[in-house]
């Protein structure tokens, strides 16, 4: 019988777990009861802060839905998800290769097709842009035909799905680009929004006195033979959360900002934003998607007309 004290008992989980059959399963939870341990040793956890936390996880779980993953918002507003994309990207992009970002969960497949110089509006209106720019890959060479989906809040900080009836789409499409790569298209100038604050990551962050806002921005996921997926989004430079979205979201090489004296701008006279992505080949097979991907988890959808109870970020 092993008589444990605060440091022995780490090794002695450790050594009872040797035998794991699965290599990367043994490595990852050899890390995690070492890390924990040193965590709760560091703070020095008492036994009422650890039945707290055991009932803030608790709570987080159960405010999981087929329609909402409380666990994403958690590690997005504590930067794990930021953290695992930075990695993933760091493993298949290109130097040169736009920098990718989280796919969130109002990607929606078979999104409305539309041509060159369409606009991603179905029923939402606000203040015209245009989007122009060109695909390329490391070495600068345009990618022909690639595929771009994008997708975006209203006016009013709603995704479709938050909006309206879940059959309807707006405020997204999908473009081919030209045999030199280029595209454009026009749109509205998306608003910022909360993440959900009526849970038990809302109530966290409320507590760390943080404001709990994502700044505006725009999706894309561009695809094209040969090519690694690329997922990413463009934030808008005078948006006053640009420099502190809660879900850490932000790389600088994806700000943006309308201008009106683009000489190269296909539409004249609507403030347009010109930015050129750069795919990088597809060594691995891993691809760009990153997070909350409906698909790999529960579907986004819409649960009677209150936004809040939605899939949380984007």
């Amino acid at each position: 019988m092993q008589d444990l004290n605060v440091n022995d008992v780490t090794d002695a989980v450790i050594e009872q777990m040797a035998t794991t059959p699965d290599p990367r399963l043994k490595e990852i939870m050899e890390a995690a009861v070492r890390h924990l341990h040193a965590f709760a040793r560091e703070v020095n956890l008492t036994p009422d802060e650890w039945l707290k936390g055991i009932a803030f996880m608790t709570a987080v779980g159960q405010a999981c839905t087929p329609y909402r993953q409380e666990f994403i918002l958690l590690s997005d507003v504590i930067g794990l998800s930021r953290l695992v994309n930075v990695m993933h990207d760091a493993g298949g992009r290109e130097a040169a290769g736009t920098e990718t970002s989280l796919l969130g969960p109002f990607f929606r497949e078979s999104a409305p097709k539309i041509p060159l110089g369409g606009t991603l509006a179905n029923v939402s209106k606000g203040s015209d842009i245009i989007i122009y720019g060109q695909v390329t890959d490391s070495d600068g060479k345009p990618v022909p035909h690639a595929v771009m989906d994008v997708w975006q809040t209203n006016e009013d900080g709603h995704y479709d799905l938050q909006a309206y009836d879940p059959t309807m789409m707006d405020m997204r499409g999908q473009l081919q680009c030209d045999e030199e790569g280029r595209f454009h298209f026009r749109t509205f100038r998306p608003l910022g929004y909360s993440i959900p604050m009526d849970g038990p990551v809302g109530d966290l962050v409320k507590r760390q006195a943080r404001h709990g806002f994502r700044p505006a921005h725009i999706h894309t996921l561009i695809a094209a033979p040969g090519y690694r997926e690329l997922v990413t989004a463009l934030y808008f430079a005078d948006d006053k959360h640009v420099d502190s979205d809660t879900v850490f979201g932000v790389s600088k090489s994806l700000v943006i900002m309308p201008s009106l004296d683009l000489p190269d701008a296909p539409v004249k006279g609507v403030p347009s934003i010109r930015y050129d992505f750069t795919m990088s080949r597809d060594v691995d097979g891993t691809g760009g998607r990153v997070g909350s991907d409906p698909s790999k988890l529960v579907p986004a959808g819409r649960v009677g007309s209150d936004p809040s109870k939605l899939m949380p970020t984007g």
